[in-house]
């Protein structure tokens, strides 16, 4: 397919419904390709927030339909409490006027500081916050009784929509439970167990009121998780387009176009599983949005020259098909 193919049509969007919207129902009102931002940082160390708001000017261009930061993506837990709060703000004005939906992380290692989070959150009025359990490390096994009033004890914080990241050992019956406990869950960032299963499960579960069902993990079953009724999925922010121009070419049932596309998608998605993070912000400097691909996880391994010249191959491979 070439490239005047590829992105003719596009215009329609997500304003055409999806052939495989479960049951028929009111689709829940965010849906789509939503990046978790990467964090940019300047040469000396500090978070660039010019950048970050470029990064968000960038984003729109793409034809993404949503944007979410701070996440595990975007370094949440190397951030200051300081660096987040100025984030945030960065972020929501940045975004005034623009069409992507705005999701703020509001996640802290405890319940107090999420609260605070929350608080502020909701003076900033983005269109929803995403709240990962609190966590130590890689932990996976949480104390759900704790972590239920963690999340009661936001959703008290701020009346916005709220997104859940299920991980670990956060079952399908513990968010139906907690939906009934905090009225403004109406959503899952899941990425505990099987993706597809869990989007079967969850599905299938009687929810108090319609759930809003994304993934992770890079997308890399996109095109199957939509065929089962995700609502969107949340992948890093660099080569987003090429994502959401799979989710759009599928609302308008046109798949073999979308699969097309996600294939070329899939060529970044393998390298960053094998680089991390640090892939991911290269491609985004490439781009002419970071100045530089910087990291502040000391584990990361810096990219050698052979590995940015298989991103740079990549990169001039699916250029023709990039939005921005």
């Amino acid at each position: 397919m070439n490239r005047r193919r590829f992105l003719q049509g596009l215009a329609l969007g997500t304003a055409a419904a999806p052939l495989w919207a479960a049951g028929g129902g009111q689709l829940p009102a965010l849906r789509g390709v939503y990046p978790i931002m990467q964090t940019p940082y300047l040469g000396s160390g500090p978070v660039d927030y010019e950048s970050l708001a470029a990064e968000v000017r960038f984003l729109d261009k793409t034809g993404t339909h949503g944007i979410v930061w701070p996440q595990l993506a975007s370094e949440y837990m190397r951030l200051s409490y300081e660096e987040r709060i100025e984030g945030a703000e960065t972020i929501v004005k940045a975004a005034q006027g623009l069409r992507p939906k705005v999701v703020i992380g509001v996640q802290a290692v405890d319940a107090e500081t999420a609260v605070r989070f929350a608080k502020h959150a909701d003076k900033l009025r983005p269109d929803a916050i995403i709240a990962l359990p609190p966590r130590k490390g890689e932990q996976n096994e949480f104390d759900l009784p704790a972590i239920k009033d963690y999340y009661r004890r936001i959703g008290k914080a701020c009346d916005l929509p709220l997104f859940i990241q299920a991980i670990g050992n956060i079952s399908v019956e513990f968010i139906v439970e907690l939906m009934r406990e905090v009225p403004t869950l109406s959503y899952v960032k899941d990425e505990a167990g099987h993706t597809l299963s869990r989007i079967t499960e969850l599905r299938a579960a009687s929810t108090p009121r319609p759930l809003g069902i994304f993934t992770g993990g890079h997308s890399k079953t996109l095109i199957d998780e939509m065929a089962r009724g995700s609502d969107g999925s949340m992948p890093v922010a660099s080569w987003v387009d090429l994502l959401a121009t799979t989710w759009d070419l599928w609302a308008q049932g046109r798949q073999g176009e979308a699969i097309d596309a996600f294939s070329k998608a899939m060529l970044f998605t393998t390298q960053v599983s094998s680089y991390g993070l640090v892939a991911a912000n290269y491609v985004l400097h490439l781009r002419g949005v970071f100045p530089n691909w910087k990291t502040r996880n000391p584990n990361e391994r810096p990219l050698d020259e052979e590995s940015r010249k298989a991103l740079e191959r990549s990169f001039e491979f699916v250029k023709p098909y990039l939005r921005a």
